[in-house]
């Protein structure tokens, strides 16, 4: 992808598209930036053109090459138009893949993605040349570029970065799971399936997926398989189930019980076991997540000793099943992150009993999967978001007492009068009714958290 002699347009003035215009002011290539919102550049873009308001089909259509943020839709009537009339439209993940030469590492899935890519990074940076992260996370991808070619980089890919990549040839995939969610923006479940599975268009002899131990994955793992790309499968399963022996990461358990159950990776031909009960992050599905990392790490040669430390020490992230703290007689939890039904449902599935904090934006994704779960692990429900209804159907059929609290503040409130010991925010619903994101919304159950202490 020759860019040197392009003028290229940048749409979206988020933290991406200024990562992209940054790497094109190094490349001395000339680019112009677009938002339909009224924003400013920072001073160091003081001399480009900034054009703001309604994206002009025609005006873009002047440019030789058009980036997208991951934000904008890629559907919007301007950029398919721009596309139709042949102009290359693509997002920052290609212009990264046009220049870096090292051991790429890409991690993609509904839910699960941000701590598997930390923990790779953590792990890997224990080797000589160390793992730089970024993408969907943190850093974005071009600005790993900017001072250096890095040996190792893993990459949090979100389905509208993998939609707008042609050439992404990974030296290791790992995909967590594929559940309902960005309805918003994508034509249909089947194309943000379609995205996700770009990952692994041009893998080939000598690379390495790591996949689910799940029926669904069957077909894409025979295609990999004939390909000659070797695949690592992980899992949550019961140790009786005979199934299990394929894994190659995972959490076993015995009927579903914490209290025996192990996660474990493979390491030197042998699979290396912790017991779940001695692991600070709780939950199966954050036990499977850190099994993925320790095992990416076993591959490439990082030694059980880190591994087993770093297994130990982690105390999960911000916002993922993050334990606040026991107050009002209470232990909290903040699953802000959790903003989608299966999220939620892996959550609660952590629990014998719990409050749960639950609503937000629900995007129109069913909640009828949560019901069975709902009926067996919430003791009370309180509602929060503008979005209620769906929540109260829910809970209704479930069989479980609810007060609708309409905000996170008073939700706290509400949850502390109630006998259950655990209280939980996983709402199963994006936060953009309320709230900038779910990391505000999680900042302010923690803070409310802590005001019932100083009360």
């Amino acid at each position: 992808m020759n860019m040197s002699q392009q003028k290229v347009a940048v749409v979206g003035m988020g933290k991406t598209g200024l990562s992209a215009v940054r790497y094109l002011q190094r490349k001395h290539i000339a680019c112009e930036c677009f938002d339909e919102a009224n924003v400013t550049l920072p001073e160091d873009m003081q001399d480009i053109v900034l054009h703001t308001g309604e994206l002009n089909a025609e005006l873009l259509g002047s440019f030789d090459r058009v980036i997208v943020s991951p934000g904008i839709d890629w559907r919007h009537p301007a950029l398919t138009a721009v596309r139709a009339c042949g102009v290359a439209v693509h997002g920052d993940l290609e212009a990264f893949l046009s220049e870096y030469a090292g051991t790429l590492i890409a991690v993609t899935g509904t839910n699960g993605k941000t701590t598997v890519t930390q923990m790779v990074a953590l792990l890997l940076e224990t080797l000589p040349g160390g793992c730089d992260a970024g993408g969907n996370i943190g850093t974005p991808m071009l600005d790993l570029l900017a001072n250096h070619q890095p040996e190792r980089v893993i990459l949090e890919l979100s389905s509208f970065q993998l939609e707008r990549a042609q050439g992404l040839h990974p030296h290791l995939a790992i995909l967590l799971n594929i559940q309902p969610d960005h309805a918003d923006m994508h034509d249909s479940p089947l194309a943000y399936r379609k995205a996700k599975m770009r990952m692994f268009e041009h893998m080939i002899v000598g690379d390495k997926v790591m996949l689910s131990l799940d029926i669904e994955w069957k077909s894409l793992a025979d295609d990999l398989s004939q390909r000659g790309v070797s695949i690592g499968y992980f899992g949550v399963m019961d140790e009786n189930d005979a199934e299990s022996k394929r894994l190659a990461a995972g959490v076993l358990h015995r009927d579903g019980h914490q209290e025996e159950a192990k996660m474990f990776w493979t390491q030197d031909a042998q699979r290396q076991y912790i017991p779940c009960k001695q692991l600070m992050v709780k939950g199966f599905h954050q036990q499977q997540n850190i099994a993925v990392a320790a095992q990416v790490a076993a591959d490439y040669g990082v030694s059980k000793a880190v591994i087993e430390e770093a297994m130990m020490s982690f105390q999960g992230l911000e916002h993922r099943l993050e334990f606040v703290g026991n107050i009002a007689g209470k232990d909290w939890f903040n699953d802000s992150k959790a903003t989608n039904p299966d999220a939620a449902d892996a959550a609660l599935s952590s629990f014998d009993k719990v409050v749960w904090i639950c609503g937000g934006l629900r995007k129109d994704l069913d909640l009828g999967s949560l019901v069975d779960t709902v009926k067996k692990h919430v003791d009370f429900a309180c509602v929060v978001g503008k979005d209620a209804k769906a929540y109260e159907k829910m809970l209704k059929q479930a069989g479980v007492p609810y007060k609708v609290s309409k905000t996170v503040p008073q939700a706290v409130k509400d949850a502390a009068k109630q006998d259950c010991k655990a209280v939980l925010l996983s709402p199963a619903a994006a936060s953009q009714d309320q709230f900038n994101n779910y990391a505000e919304r999680g900042e302010v159950f923690v803070k409310s958290i802590r005001e019932l202490a100083d009360g």
